[in-house]
């Protein structure tokens, strides 16, 4: 039998995180600056939501085509809160699910990152680009 990795194999361990208090400007920065999509919102380290740049994008008057530009319409995201954008109900994932469960919920979904929650603490985030990255260097 083939060995079929855990999440925990291939998770993004190093979470860039939100609190619901943050606002909407940091949550832009933080995707920019570090270049990612998705974002976990904890309290604590418990998980009460995700945020996705596209969620962020669709409030916003940002025109994707300047994604390198460091300037943020303030007046569009001080009209909302973290909460009032963010997905609330988040699926998760143990760390000890497999490559394979994880493949089948993005399959079967609509979204392309789930946060990994062990004992009801956030430790990591997988994402459909870690999976993809995965079997590339399976080729």
């Amino acid at each position: 039998m083939r060995y079929i990795p855990y999440v925990s194999d291939i998770m993004t361990k190093n979470i860039i995180a939100l609190n619901r208090d943050d606002d909407l400007e940091t949550a832009e920065m933080l995707f920019k600056r570090n270049k990612i999509r998705h974002i976990p919102v904890v309290q604590e380290e418990v998980i009460i939501g995700m945020l996705s740049y596209t969620d962020l994008l669709r409030i916003s008057f940002a025109d994707a085509v300047y994604e390198s530009d460091e300037e943020v319409d303030t007046l569009v995201y001080n009209m909302f809160s973290i909460d009032q954008v963010m997905v609330k109900n988040v699926v998760t994932v143990p760390s000890t699910a497999t490559i394979k469960e994880v493949a089948k919920i993005f399959s079967e979904n609509e979204f392309h990152a789930l946060p990994v929650v062990d004992d009801g603490c956030l430790v990591g985030i997988i994402t459909t680009t870690d999976l993809i990255h995965f079997l590339m260097k399976q080729l």
